[in-house]
């Protein structure tokens, strides 16, 4: 059986700010990219440089969903799911 290991680095929006996931990740050797809400006493830090490079991976799932098929999952195994966000992938690549 494989072993999984935790990812470096977890760049995430406000709504992942919180006190527990980020003493969760900590735990594991995970760094944080997070900014803190407006309603934290004592905002923490992060990578301002990181967290802009987020956007590319949200603009790409959006375009992704696009596709009728792959946002509301005709597919019934995860097998032909793979194929066909891999194929929308390689199309949107190249438009």
């Amino acid at each position: 059986m494989s072993v999984v290991r935790p990812p470096g680095e977890l760049v995430g929006d406000t709504g992942y700010d919180a006190n527990h996931l980020r003493r969760f990740l900590a735990e594991r050797g995970t760094s944080t990219v997070i900014p803190s809400t407006s309603s934290r006493k004592v905002p923490i830090p992060h990578d301002a440089e990181r967290y802009r490079l987020r956007n590319i991976i949200e603009r790409t799932f959006c375009r992704i969903k696009d596709f009728r098929g792959i946002a509301t999952r005709y597919d019934r195994t995860a097998r032909n799911l793979l194929a066909a966000v891999c194929l929308v992938s390689a199309i949107t690549y190249w438009a």
